[in-house]
């Protein structure tokens, strides 16, 4: 039985939390021997069964889009919660291409014989139980409970009260395509209550059965996690990414990539939040760029040299290098050229994505190895950062740390390895 059967009690969140780790913990010993194929066919079937549940899914989507309306939530929080029949399509394709994806378990990371004879091998094998808890994004239910099958994983997924419907209906839809293919049902596990005491008992491991937790969400989410999780965590704690305009950029080809870094959603973490551009360039290049921001209805806050070319432009602050606006916000700033751009980046970024914008291939060289960051970008968006764009299918969530997964955490990522070490009879002297 699935625990989105089991009814919340308020009384003891934590009885409920450690029961949810122990199926979840039975379900990822029996995922873990499940064949490739058998798992593809699973999540193609719940591809189907979320297609035939957008009906519910809108409905339960449109409760939470009112509450949270009534409740006050900015116009970027809405638009991640957001659903429509075009966003159910793309969770419903994203399964299928996780399905389509080669089965990341099992494989031989490496192998070599000692000379004693001995046989070494390195196989990739599953993490066991993931945990993710997240806030506004309903399609993390999808995403993340397929990327953890995919890998041999079970998930226990914990969503926010904003979005706890539609996760609610996206999860049950789901379920119901793994169990007819014989996957165990408490594989995904939807948290049934809303209550923070439910995200405490997940920090702290639900008695070991939790070995890694993803959170997705706000900054004081993640900072929570960081701080008081007992297990190891996959995240970022805010996307403060950067666009620099080197001296050699195409002025056209810096034009649409930096409208794309910023614009085109503005409420990711992969959105461009400050625009640094080389001094060298800033008489031909600076004036477009800041004109095409504001123009597009993008607020600039810039240095001296940036006020100085529109009257439109205000005041940066030494906060505003340090912001991430998840809106139609952008600091700019001229920097003398490729140390000043990366010494910027170390001081003020998160280590999450940076873009160089150059024809000077040693110059994008430099920049690739010397900007201390998940994902670097020459010559192209920042909003590339995302999991479905690096052919991950989809992402569970981008990491910056530097232990294990970094960037984009996808299917590779979601697995570990042991060694398996073959003899003829061999003893240690």
């Amino acid at each position: 039985m699935s625990v989105l059967s089991l009814k919340p009690r308020s009384e003891d969140v934590d009885a409920l939390m450690r029961e949810i780790g122990r199926r979840a913990r039975a379900a990822s010993r029996r995922m873990a021997l499940v064949p490739g194929p058998v798992k593809d066919a699973a999540l193609r079937e719940a591809a189907a069964c979320l297609r035939d549940a957008s009906a519910a899914i809108l409905a339960a989507n449109a409760a939470d889009l009112a509450d949270g309306r009534a409740k006050g939530l900015t116009p970027a929080s809405l638009d991640r919660l957001a659903l429509d029949a075009a966003r159910i399509e793309g969770i419903a394709e994203a399964l299928e291409s996780i399905a389509g994806l080669p089965d990341p378990v099992g494989r031989v990371l490496a192998t070599y014989e000692r000379p004693n004879g001995l046989t070494i091998e390195r196989a990739a094998t599953p993490l066991g139980v993931v945990g993710v808890i997240f806030e506004s994004r309903p399609n993390v239910t999808a995403d993340a409970g397929a990327l953890c099958l995919k890998a041999g994983n079970a998930a226990i997924l914990r969503a926010g009260s904003e979005s706890h419907r539609s996760a609610t209906a996206i999860a049950a839809a789901m379920i119901e395509g793994l169990t007819r293919h014989g996957l165990p049902a408490d594989a995904i596990q939807l948290v049934p209550t809303t209550d923070r005491a439910a995200v405490g008992a997940m920090l702290t491991g639900l008695d070991g059965a939790i070995d890694v937790i993803v959170p997705r969400g706000g900054k004081s989410l993640v900072a929570r996690v960081q701080d008081e999780a007992r297990v190891p965590v996959f995240a970022h704690l805010e996307g403060i990414c950067h666009v620099f305009v080197h001296e050699a950029a195409d002025l056209e080809m810096a034009r649409a990539i930096v409208r794309n870094s910023k614009l085109r959603r503005t409420g990711v973490c992969g959105a461009a939040e400050t625009l640094l551009v080389d001094r060298a360039c800033a008489g031909t290049h600076l004036t477009p760029l800041v004109a095409d921001l504001l123009e597009a209805g993008c607020a600039v806050r810039g240095d001296a040299a940036v006020q100085a070319v529109d009257p439109r432009v205000t005041r940066a602050t030494e906060e505003d290098w340090r912001t991430e606006y998840l809106d139609a916000i952008i600091s700019v700033r001229v920097v003398d050229g490729l140390d000043a751009a990366i010494d910027h980046i170390e001081t003020y970024g998160s280590h999450h994505t940076e873009s160089i914008l150059t024809r000077d291939r040693a110059a994008a060289e430099r920049f690739l190895a010397e900007v201390d960051s998940a994902i670097v970008v020459h010559n192209a968006s920042t909003q590339f950062a995302d999991g479905g764009e690096f052919g991950f299918g989809a992402e569970i969530g981008i990491a910056t740390g530097r232990m294990h997964a970094r960037g984009p955490v996808g299917v590779e990522q979601l697995t570990t390895f042991n060694y398996r070490v073959r003899g003829t009879g061999q003893i240690r002297p």
